[in-house]
């Protein structure tokens, strides 16, 4: 992969505020001409810095309204084991993101879910997909902050264009 320039990064930065961008309108934004600007999105894509283009929905609006982070606990720590219960969780729609900690904790997951019961239904497929520890929900009360727009400007001062 190449080393990033600021005209990189602005292309990113544009495109994490509005995917929609119309090349011409993303090349405005960035001050650059429309083909290296397309030229150099084109080579953002094939290179992984953007894996895709999506709608953030809202999912209040779309009856998603409880969220919980989701603790786990296991004494399994091989692979094989990971593999299925990664293979399991993946196959969850409710998990929005499914991480492997350091610490007490094992694994953390952000669930999204109708509402109680709805949860409880998740909470009973979860148990069945592998062997666990333990099991330990924390309901989000309130979403105070939410992005999906990264810091790019903390690895991209002072670069050359």
């Amino acid at each position: 992969m190449n080393q990033l320039d600021r005209y990189d990064y602005a292309i990113l930065g544009a495109l994490q505020l509005d995917g929609t961008l119309s090349i011409a309108d993303l090349a405005g934004k960035v001050g650059l001409s429309s083909t290296p600007c397309w030229k150099r999105l084109k080579r953002l894509e094939e290179e992984g810095y953007i894996d895709k283009r999506v709608a953030i929905v809202n999912r209040r609006k779309a009856g998603l309204g409880v969220t919980v982070f989701v603790s786990v606990r296991t004494s399994q720590h091989d692979e094989k084991w990971l593999a299925h219960f990664a293979a399991a969780v993946q196959a969850l729609p409710e998990v929005l993101e499914f991480h492997r900690m350091s610490g007490d904790i094992d694994y953390l997951l952000k669930v999204v879910t109708t509402d109680i019961e709805g949860y409880d239904r998740f909470y009973k497929k979860l148990i069945k997909a592998a062997q666990l520890t333990g099991v330990s929900s924390a309901f989000s009360m309130e979403q105070i902050k939410f992005t999906t727009e990264l810091p790019l400007h903390l690895v991209s001062h002072g670069l050359p264009t």
